[in-house]
C-alpha cells in the first residue's frame, strides 16, 4: 500500500502528457484536468486515512534502500497538504472553465496547471533535499509560463520579477545543499537528522541553515524577501492567482517547517529571535501594504504576505501548540483566501474592473456575492467563530506561553488592521452607491456563472465548517505538530532505525 505515495506524482504527470497529446482539443484537456484533480483529491484522502491508521508511510523508488534511493514520505502534515492540493486544484480547474480564455487554453494552460500540481505534490512528499530542489524547479518553470501566458506587458513584467527572485532563491538552495552534502555525505532528510547529531558542529552548519532559510523565505515571500509577490500576483488570470496564493507560498512555509524541525532544530532555537522578528515584520508590512492599495487584486496579494507571518510565527515558537496553530491556520487561509480571489474574479467579470473607487452597489444586485466575500474576509481577520479565529487563538496562546508578548501584540494588531482593510474593501465594492460614470453591469451566461460560483461556494463551505467544527481538524493538526517536534517516528519510517 506504500506505493500509493507515487500516485500524486503519476496522476498529474500522466494528465499533463495526455493534455499535450490532445493539444488542439480543448474539451478533452478540460475533462482530463477535472478527472485528474478529482482523482488527486481521492488519493490525498486515502493517504491521510492510511497515515492515521498505520502511521507514517515511506516508499523507496526502485527498491533502493534509504538513504541511497529516492524517498517519498507521508506523515499527517504532508497528507493534509496533499488533500488540500487536490481539492484546490479541482476548484481552480472548474473555475478555469469560465476564467481561462481560448487563447490561454490553446497555449497549454491545462497541461501547465498539471505540471504545477506535480511539482507541488512532489515537494510535499519528497524525503530528500536534492529532489526537493528538483520539484521546486518544476514548479518554477510551470508557474513562470502560467504567469506569462497571454503575453501582456504587465504579465511579462510580473513574470520576469518572479523568475529573477526565484532563481536567486534556487541558487541559495543549491549552494546550501552542496555545502550540506560536503559536511554530511547525505541529502536524505531523515539521514541528515541523524548525521548532524553525530558529527562535530562546525561553523558550516549555521551557514547552511541561513542559506536554506533565505532560499525558502524567498519562495514563501517572508520579510524582507516579499516584494516580488505583489509585483507578480496581480497580473495573471484570477484562477492562476488563486492557485499561486493558495499553494506556492505555502510550499515555502511547509518546507521551512519541515527542514527546520527535522534537520536544524538547534539552529531554529538559536535563531528564534530572528525568525520571530521576521514573522512579526511580515505580518505588519503585509497589512500596511494592503491598506495602501486602491486595487482589489493587489490588496489581496499584500494580504497573502501578511498571513504568511502568522505561519512563520509557529515555527519560531517551535512548540506543538504553535506548530498545530500554524498548520490549522495554513489550511484555513488556503480555503478562505482562495474564496476571496475567486469572488474577485466574479466581480471583475461583471464590472470589468477591480479598482475599488470604480466599484459599488453590488449588494443590491448580488447579495450572495456580498456574503461570499464578507464571510472569508471576516475569517481571515480572525473573527470568531470562523476558522481564522481558531488558528490565531492557538498561535496567541503559544506566544503567551513563550512570553513573546510583543509578537502577540503585533499579531493582534495586524488582525485589527486586516479587519479594517477587508471590511473597507467590502463597503467600497458592495455597500456604497455605484459611481454615476461606472459601466453597465455585465450579465454572465448561467453556465459560465455557475462554473465560477460553485468552486467559490465549495471553498467557503469548507472554511465555514472548519470554523464551526474545528475539533476534528485541529486534532489532526495537533498530531502533525507532535510528529514534527518528536520526529523519531519519521526517521524510523524512512531508515528503519531509531535515532
Amino acid at each position: 500500500m506504500k506505493n500509493i505515495l507515487f500516485l500524486p506524482l503519476i496522476i498529474p504527470l500522466a494528465t499533463a502528457v495526455l493534455g499535450l497529446l490532445a493539444w488542439n482539443r480543448r474539451t478533452v484537456q478540460r475533462w482530463l484536468g477535472i478527472g485528474s484533480t478529482t482523482l488527486l483529491t481521492v488519493v490525498g484522502s486515502s493517504i491521510l486515512l492510511q497515515v492515521q491508521q498505520q502511521g507514517i508511510l515511506s516508499a523507496q523508488a526502485g527498491n533502493w534502500p534509504a538513504p541511497f534511493g529516492i524517498t517519498l514520505v507521508a506523515d499527517t502534515f504532508s497528507a493534509l497538504m496533499l488533500l488540500a492540493t487536490g481539492l484546490l486544484g479541482l476548484c481552480v480547474t472548474v473555475y478555469s472553465l469560465a476564467d481561462a480564455d481560448a487563447e490561454q487554453e490553446s497555449r497549454g494552460y491545462h497541461p501547465l496547471l498539471q505540471v504545477l500540481l506535480l511539482g507541488i505534490c512532489g515537494s510535499f512528499l519528497t524525503g530528500d533535499l536534492f529532489n526537493l530542489y528538483v520539484w521546486f524547479e518544476v514548479m518554477l518553470i510551470a508557474s513562470f509560463v502560467l504567469l506569462a501566458l497571454g503575453g501582456k506587458r504587465e504579465q511579462m513584467e510580473g513574470a520576469i520579477k518572479y523568475v529573477a527572485l526565484n532563481l536567486i532563491a534556487s541558487a541559495f538552495l543549491l549552494a546550501g545543499i552542496g555545502l550540506l552534502y560536503g559536511v554530511t555525505g547525505t541529502l536524505n532528510m531523515a539521514h541528515l537528522a541523524i548525521r548532524l547529531q553525530e558529527i562535530p558542529h562546525t561553523g558550516t552548519v549555521p551557514v547552511v541553515a541561513a542559506l536554506l532559510f533565505c532560499a525558502f523565505s524567498i519562495k514563501a515571500a517572508v520579510f524582507p524577501f516579499y516584494f516580488w509577490l505583489p509585483a507578480s500576483y496581480h497580473t495573471p488570470p484570477i484562477a492562476v492567482i488563486t492557485i499561486f496564493s493558495a499553494l506556492l507560498s505555502k510550499v515555502g512555509i511547509y518546507v521551512l517547517i519541515r527542514v527546520f524541525t527535522l534537520i536544524f532544530p538547534q539552529e531554529t532555537i538559536a535563531g528564534q529571535p530572528l525568525i520571530l522578528g521576521a514573522a512579526g515584520l511580515t505580518m505588519l508590512f503585509g497589512a500596511l501594504g494592503a491598506i495602501a492599495q486602491p486595487e482589489l487584486r493587489r490588496l489581496l496579494s499584500f494580504c497573502v504576505i501578511s498571513q504568511i507571518g502568522y505561519l512563520l510565527m509557529g515555527l519560531g515558537l517551535m512548540t506543538p501548540l504553535a506548530l498545530a496553530g500554524s498548520i490549522f491556520f495554513m489550511l484555513h487561509i488556503m480555503a478562505a483566501k482562495s474564496t476571496l480571489f475567486l469572488t474577485t474574479g466574479l466581480i471583475a467579470r461583471m464590472t470589468g474592473t477591480t479598482v475599488l473607487k470604480e466599484l459599488g452597489g453590488l449588494y443590491r444586485r448580488y447579495p450572495l456575492l456580498a456574503v461570499l466575500f464578507l464571510m472569508p474576509a471576516l475569517s481571515v481577520a480572525g473573527i470568531p467563530p470562523l476558522s481564522g479565529f481558531w488558528g490565531k487563538l492557538a498561535l496567541v496562546q503559544a506566544g503567551l506561553q513563550g512570553k513573546q508578548y510583543l509578537l502577540v501584540a503585533v499579531a493582534l494588531g495586524v488582525s485589527v488592521l486586516t479587519l479594517y482593510y477587508l471590511v473597507t474593501a467590502w463597503v467600497e465594492i458592495f455597500w456604497k452607491n455605484r459611481p454615476a460614470d461606472a459601466a453597465e453591469l455585465r450579465r454572465l451566461v448561467p453556465v459560465r456563472r455557475n462554473q465560477m460560483l460553485i468552486p467559490a461556494l465549495l471553498l467557503a463551505l469548507v472554511s465555514l465548517l472548519a470554523g464551526l467544527l474545528p475539533e476534528p481538524l485541529f486534532r489532526l493538526c495537533r498530531t502533525a505538530a507532535e510528529q514534527l517536534v518528536h520526529n523519531d517516528a519519521y526517521i524510523k519510517a524512512v531508515l528503519g532505525v531509531m535515532r
